[in-house]
């Protein structure tokens, strides 16, 4: 499909909800939504948001400079929860974006308007970012591939900052293939793509000890069937991981929007103003001890993980809530943010079942991008 037919379809999908706006852009190539905190020449980058000024961007990021040499081309600016602060992506500014599986769910979030445009054939693939499960989550409620590649891999440059320590930019897609190759591009790597997947009975997955519980049902049912006999190893604690995960995420996050906060609160959407506000109170110093116990629990995590080829987690706890004023979204970042503390290649892959989508997440090795997508590639084969 060229870029305009996937405007077209676009325009009779807008109730989605899943674009801020759109480029101009002709040609032939590789259609890709870009999420609105990324710079995009030509349109403007909102944040999702209303503060910044709505002026038109002369320059891409390095990430869209690194895809438009590989041909592809940028259909628009996908919608998000507000500053990429929260997993439902109902926004105030721009429209809830309605999960096309569901319309009466959440697509996720934050990077909502790129798993839903990716449900709904809006475009070829999309970028999204990744700070506490922000990629992922949606992708597994959509029921699409994400892919947040290692802390670093991709340049952040051009993309407005939540939490610098964290932040990760990353795919979604329709498939495996296509979201390695997506990243690929944005990393400016020729070798993430999969070839030659191995033997899904050769494949050596684990999970870590006592992280997954209180699933729904459906949810659960999912995990049963592709990991209920896997064998556990011992990771950290995963309370403990979330817990430095959101310190870190907490601390940097109020720096970045303190001067707004204190001069233009009224312009933040409610669910986002509290988050902000309740950061502020988080002390500096929890930060800095999150920050020098990182390297240890990195090497932890790499002794539990000698030998496998991956670990599996359920994505979220449950599938996608409905649309309320109050979501809770601890079950949604349950099993994600820990995995931005440690860094982590991850995928979520959905898993083929009736009823709403169920994502299951493929943790990788640091710098491990190519071996976790030949083993993301076997796990969708097999589980299809």
């Amino acid at each position: 499909m060229n870029i305009d037919s996937y405007r077209s379809r676009a325009a009779a999908l807008a109730y989605l909800n899943a674009f801020i706006s759109f480029t101009a852009e002709e040609g032939d190539g590789e259609v890709v939504a870009v999420k609105d905190l990324i710079d995009v020449r030509g349109v403007p980058t909102s944040g999702g948001g209303v503060i910044l000024p709505m002026v038109a961007k002369t320059e891409d990021a390095p990430l869209v400079s690194a895809i438009r040499e590989r041909g592809c081309l940028v259909i628009g600016k996908t919608n998000l929860h507000e500053w990429a602060y929260g997993l439902t992506s109902i926004n105030p500014h721009y429209g809830t974006v309605l999960n096309p599986r569901d319309l009466t769910r959440i697509a996720g979030g934050s990077s909502g308007g790129s798993a839903a445009a990716v449900a709904a054939e809006l475009c070829d693939w999309a970028i999204g970012t990744d700070t506490g499960g922000s990629v992922r989550v949606p992708a597994a409620l959509c029921g699409v591939v994400g892919f947040k590649p290692t802390y670093g891999s991709i340049v952040t440059a051009g993309v407005l900052p939540l939490s610098q320590s964290l932040d990760t930019v990353g795919s979604l897609a329709p498939d495996v293939t296509s979201a390695a190759r997506g990243a690929e591009m944005m990393a400016r790597r020729q070798d993430w793509t999969p070839v030659d997947p191995p033997p899904l009975s050769s494949l050596r997955l684990a999970t870590p000890r006592g992280w997954v519980h209180s699933l729904d049902a459906a949810v659960g049912a999912v995990w049963s069937r592709v990991a209920g006999d896997l064998p556990e190893v011992e990771f950290p604690p995963l309370q403990q991981l979330a817990g430095y995960a959101l310190d870190i995420l907490s601390v940097e996050a109020a720096a970045i929007h303190r001067p707004w906060l204190a001069t233009v609160p009224h312009l933040y959407g409610k669910d986002v103003l509290e988050r902000l506000r309740a950061a502020l109170t988080v002390e500096p110093r929890a930060r800095a001890e999150a920050l020098q116990a990182r390297g240890g629990i990195q090497h932890s995590v790499a002794q539990a993980m000698a030998g496998l080829d991956a670990v599996l987690l359920p994505t979220t706890a449950v599938v996608a809530p409905p649309i309320t004023a109050e979501v809770d979204i601890e079950p949604l970042t349950r099993f994600t943010r820990a995995l931005n503390y440690t860094g982590q290649p991850v995928m979520s892959l959905p898993v083929p079942t009736p009823g709403l989508p169920v994502g299951i997440q493929v943790v990788g090795h640091l710098d491990g991008e190519a071996a976790l997508a030949r083993t993301a590639l076997s796990l969708e084969r097999g589980w299809a």
